[in-house]
């Protein structure tokens, strides 16, 4: 159950507060030697125990949760860092397969505050939040102590606060456009700065790629003598069909075959991202017939993933699907992965975007899949003017399927009002549906909405 103590939250919203007053997530300087020097005055907690990383652009939260779940179900002790959170900062420091508690959180970030302001108070740029925020989930996997820890990258990854750990497997999963203030457009590029994770004798699991990435990261793999393992190649998703609630996959892990695999998440992309991380964990143990994982641990372990905000159903008449989809391509993902798992009788869409993100490309990609669109506004100041993205939207949906609420909760009983409408008298209402997407932040908002807990 959350930790719901009122002090503790309000310490949280202190602590949060401090936070953000430091350089927010958004922007990077590209060094490592803040953190380095922080936790080097840590200690170096993350040599403490051996680290997965999970790099690229879309999938890492997904397979980072699958992940952690392969490795805790095979009894280790396992922590486990993402980013962004959905609805509370404690939801990116997991211990054992949960949020650390707000009382935690605190803690941690008091452990470390004295070594932040020494860093800071020699450095002519003070210390950013995910820095900071990168600096506790470590020393707070080497307290608890964890057996292995799961880390997805931030932003990019060579530069990334998360670089500081040299893990003995790095994932890679799909490169594509993301973040292109920083990383720029050109993919060759964006997949030469992920890979910078890679480091000398690790393992790399690596998702199909487009060409131009895949080179990149081949060749940095050579010049670090790392051993890659290929989707498609040495592992992928053998058969995969839909199934009440999610899908049934055969895998081909890098260790065998492994049949009647539930997961109750939907979409190709998930079931490839499944791949991904069960060959991750079959490297992290050492590939090899001899080191098979046990089948029943594997199908237990994918059978009780939760990935909160991804095509996951908040509430079932009218359906109601929460995305963190903030890209094209995860924009892509849900389409797909709706139109070949879902039957709606009319999907409408409730969207609000970032206005740093590839707006157009993002509702490109949902136009043929909803039938109406609700134009809204989440809570972050980086939120786009919702008469502006309503611009945006006129271009491709026409004025006639696009309606604009401001606030959230408007939107969301406006969309499932339209969900419910009937072109003729006596018509069934039922059939149906809402997604709820565009950003990171309005996915953890509908959540909040509908009551569900922060995982």
């Amino acid at each position: 159950m959350p930790d719901t103590d009122p002090g503790a939250l309000h310490e949280l919203r202190v602590v949060e507060a401090e936070l953000n007053e430091r350089w927010p997530e958004t922007k990077i300087d590209p060094t490592l030697e803040r953190v380095q020097a922080l936790t080097d005055l840590l200690a170096e907690p993350q040599r403490g125990y051996p680290v997965v990383h999970v790099a690229g652009t879309n999938g890492k939260s997904s397979t980072s949760r699958m992940i952690d779940a392969l490795l805790s179900r095979r009894g280790l002790r396992v922590g486990r860092y993402t980013s962004p959170h959905l609805q509370l900062a404690t939801e990116r420091i997991s211990i054992d397969g949960a949020p650390i508690s707000p009382s935690g959180y605190v803690e941690a970030y008091r452990d470390v505050a004295p070594y932040v302001s020494l860093v800071d108070s020699r450095s002519e740029v003070a210390m950013s939040k995910f820095e900071v925020l990168t600096g506790m989930a470590l020393a707070a996997f080497a307290e608890a102590p964890v057996e292995a820890a799961v880390l997805e990258v931030g932003l990019g990854g060579r530069w990334d606060a998360t670089n500081v750990a040299d893990a003995q497997v790095a994932v890679l999963c799909p490169v594509s456009v993301d973040h292109a203030e920083y990383l720029g457009s050109d993919i060759a590029g964006i997949a030469a700065e992920k890979a910078g994770v890679i480091k000398q004798d690790s393992v790399v699991v690596l998702a199909s790629q487009p060409a131009e990435a895949e080179r990149v990261i081949m060749e940095r793999i050579a010049e670090v003598g790392a051993t890659v393992a290929r989707e498609g190649h040495e592992f992928g998703v053998l058969e995969r069909t839909v199934a009440v609630g999610g899908q049934m996959l055969r895998l081909q892990g890098l260790s065998g075959v492994y049949d009647e695999i539930f997961l109750p998440v939907h979409g190709e992309h998930q079931a490839r991202n499944a791949a991904l991380a069960l060959a991750a964990v079959e490297a992290f143990f050492g590939a090899g017939a001899e080191h098979r994982l046990d089948a029943d641990t594997v199908g237990e372990a994918f059978a009780g993933v939760i990935t909160p905000g991804r095509l996951e159903r908040v509430r079932a008449a009218p359906a109601v699907l929460v995305d963190a989809a903030h890209n094209p391509q995860g924009a892509r993902a849900l389409g797909s992965a709706v139109n070949a798992e879902f039957s709606f009788r009319r999907l409408v869409g409730v969207v609000s975007i970032m206005a740093d993100k590839d707006a157009r490309g993002i509702l490109a990609e949902l136009e043929p899949v909803v039938e109406n669109l609700v134009i809204t506004r989440n809570s972050s100041p980086r939120a786009m003017d919702p008469d502006e993205l309503a611009g945006l939207a006129v271009e491709l949906f026409g004025q006639e399927r696009i309606d604009v609420e401001p606030r959230l909760d408007d939107a969301v009983e406006a969309a499932i009002g339209m969900a419910e409408e009937t072109s003729e008298p006596g018509e069934a209402i039922s059939g149906g549906g809402v997604v709820i997407t565009g950003s990171v932040v309005t996915a953890g908002e509908a959540r909040a909405l509908f009551g569900k807990d922060p995982v």
